[in-house]
């Protein structure tokens, strides 16, 4: 028996649905063989046990006596009650409709038996790992053996996900890396340019004006570099942080930073125009991200705005939308896409801005389940930042 089901395991889909289909067909052909058996007996035994109508003729002899039981000159019978007329009617009428049953459940069973057996399992287990895959999680194998068209699929599924534990094992130990260096040349840097800054305030106390000129340039060099270092060692910190999710007042936290990016506006010569579209009284957040992600939009936005910057706040999806908008030129067509990636800027003048900004707001987004997303509008641009609360 287990011989039998190795084999029947190890057919492929075509022929195990042929198989599966004959043999109920056959079934279905020998119950209606045997429906109509047993209806047209019953039909027969009613039937005779009515005797037969006529006239009654008998042998005789010589001497004119009656020979045996005499027989019935004729094949009519005594007419059937009015219930075996209808035992009669229904017997004839089962066979006909048992054929097309038969033939339907043989059909449905067939079809079930065949998805359980050959593809219910497969199915479940492809199923549950593209689950796994969607959350990032590699930690599993597709454990099902066959030679058919199925056991092919998840076999490529189980090379498709080592491949990607690989690639994701590989990413990770190169990302690692690069935070390692980027963490040394931040700190070895520090080192040589106090070495440098010393020499240059040294400089710019000379009484030669070309010196001093020189010094002075050297300095903003030497600054810039300090503020490049900074930048870096922040980027590493952020980068590593988790979320600190806490049940927070959330009227009173909106109202606490409305207020304190409004003072920012004001002394940046802006107008600020807030709306709230929030209901609930309090919110399971990390406040610290949603505040660094916000002073950094309106800072960013403080720079290119006319005159009004929009500040929204809104629930939705279970989790906070953030909008910042302005009245400036708005992001260049050719740069929207490129706008959250590391020490990118369309400035001139590095000096202050290194293009940290939006990449710094989108990966806190990221890290609290959300995401940053960029669009122009008819006027100016608007950068909306979503923050998900976690499952309870």
């Amino acid at each position: 028996m287990d011989q039998i089901k190795q084999i029947l395991h190890q057919l492929s889909l075509r022929k195990s649905l042929v198989l599966y289909v004959s043999v109920f067909a056959v079934i279905a052909l020998v119950l209606s063989i045997g429906t109509s058996l047993l209806c047209n007996n019953a039909t027969s035994n009613i039937k005779n046990s009515y005797p037969p109508t006529g006239e009654k003729y008998y042998l005789t002899n010589e001497n004119g006596e009656q020979l045996g039981e005499g027989t019935y000159i004729g094949g009519e019978t005594s007419p059937l009650s009015m219930l075996d007329e209808r035992l009669v009617s229904i017997y004839e009428l089962v066979p006909i409709i048992a054929t097309p049953l038969y033939s339907a459940l043989s059909i449905i069973i067939a079809a079930l038996l065949f998805y359980k057996n050959k593809l219910r399992k497969p199915l479940l287990a492809l199923r549950a790992a593209s689950e796994k895959i969607t959350t990032s999680d590699l930690n599993f194998t597709v454990d099902y053996s066959s030679e058919d068209e199925l056991g092919q699929l998840c076999a490529s599924f189980e090379i498709m996900r080592i491949t990607l534990a690989n690639n994701f094992s590989e990413m990770w130990r190169q990302a690692e890396e690069r935070k390692q260096l980027n963490a040394a040349f931040a700190h070895d840097l520090r080192t040589p340019l106090t070495v440098l800054k010393g020499y240059d305030e040294m400089l710019q106390t000379s009484n030669d004006a070309i010196t001093k000129e020189i010094a002075i340039t050297m300095g903003k060099q030497i600054f810039r570099l300090e503020r490049y270092v900074d930048s870096m060692s922040r980027l590493q910190r952020l980068e590593d942080a988790q979320p600190e999710y806490r049940e927070i007042s959330l009227p009173e936290f909106l109202y606490s930073l409305a207020e304190n990016v409004d003072m920012l506006c004001s002394q940046n010569g802006k107008q600020l125009l807030l709306q709230k579209n929030t209901t609930s009284m309090s919110f399971i957040v990390d406040r610290s991200f949603i505040s660094q992600v916000s002073y950094n939009l309106i800072s960013n936005a403080l720079r290119y705005a006319v005159s009004t910057i929009t500040l929204t706040f809104e629930e939705k999806h279970n989790g906070l939308l953030l909008s910042v908008s302005d009245d400036g030129k708005g992001f260049g067509k050719n740069t929207i896409q490129q706008a959250t990636n590391p020490y990118f800027t369309e400035e001139k003048n590095h000096s202050e801005h290194f293009g940290l900004g939006l990449y710094l707001c989108k990966m806190l987004c990221e890290h609290h389940g959300g995401y940053l997303k960029l669009e122009n509008l008819s006027v100016g641009a608007k950068v909306m930042a979503f923050f998900k609360t976690p499952p309870l």
